[in-house]
């Protein structure tokens, strides 16, 4: 007996079968929406940061969604505090957000087959917690199909996050108590980032050197210090890094 042919028509109306993957947007979402949550704490604080040293409420407001990267707005609201020259804060700042170009470099490999316009667009949405996760997922054993909706799924989230939570922070600045010291919450997210960071001999090194330094060099004026910490740190990660990666060769090449 020959079975029972299907009509075409009905087709489009079947479930997806069991075991259907979950789309790139899906999982980027899965995977962004923790990380978002838990960056809100983080932005009210910066955004408390900011009307604390003194920025006007629409320059203060203005800040996350022109420079979305919360360290180096954190060392710039320092630098304003004591009232260092701009080029200063620049500089310094720069030097903070370097890392960033280590971090497109990493996911350019992912993201070759997309276009120009697309990539400059999405890497201004990167953070250190957005570049783990999607280092982390596109290396698993079931990556994304799309590494780009990937992306825009799991990083807009946090974007979303940050400015909303660092506008709320600079809006109820003026309310907070002096006496939460909220702004003792900002050096422990830094130790925890720091913490996760240190996975080899490098690492550990740059971290050690630029932390000695900067703590050594703190009485400098406009907080020079640190400005030279981590261009030591940067140096001795560098050279740690490159004897590494030889020693590695030659012990390959046995």
């Amino acid at each position: 007996m020959r079975p029972a042919r299907r009509d075409p028509s009905t087709a489009r109306l079947d479930p997806a079968p069991a075991g259907t993957p979950p789309s790139s947007l899906a999982i980027g979402l899965r995977d962004g929406v923790p990380i978002a949550l838990a960056v809100i704490p983080f932005g009210a604080i910066v955004g408390v940061g900011a009307v604390q040293v003194g920025l006007g409420k629409l320059q203060a407001v203005l800040m996350p969604y022109l420079v979305y990267a919360g360290a180096s707005q954190l060392v710039a609201y320092q630098l304003v505090s004591v009232g260092a020259p701009v080029l200063i804060i620049l500089v310094t700042t720069v030097m903070v957000n370097l890392r960033f170009t280590m971090y497109s470099a990493a996911l350019a490999r992912y993201l070759e087959a997309e276009p120009r316009r697309w990539r400059a667009l999405i890497a201004f949405f990167m953070t250190d917690q957005g570049f783990v996760l999607a280092v982390h997922r596109f290396e698993s054993r079931d990556p994304p199909a799309s590494a780009l909706g990937y992306l825009a799924a799991s990083w807009l989230p946090m974007w979303f996050s940050w400015t909303s939570s660092a506008v709320a922070g600079v809006l109820l600045g003026k309310v907070v108590p002096p006496g939460w010291h909220l702004d003792f919450v900002v050096p422990l997210v830094f130790l925890s980032l720091l913490a996760g960071s240190l996975r080899d001999r490098p690492a550990v090194l740059a971290a050690s050197a630029g932390g000695v330094l900067a703590v050594v060099l703190a009485g400098l004026p406009v907080n020079l210090g640190m400005l030279l910490g981590s261009l030591a740190g940067i140096a001795v990660g560098t050279l740690a890094g490159g004897r590494e990666r030889q020693r590695v060769a030659g012990e390959g090449g046995r």
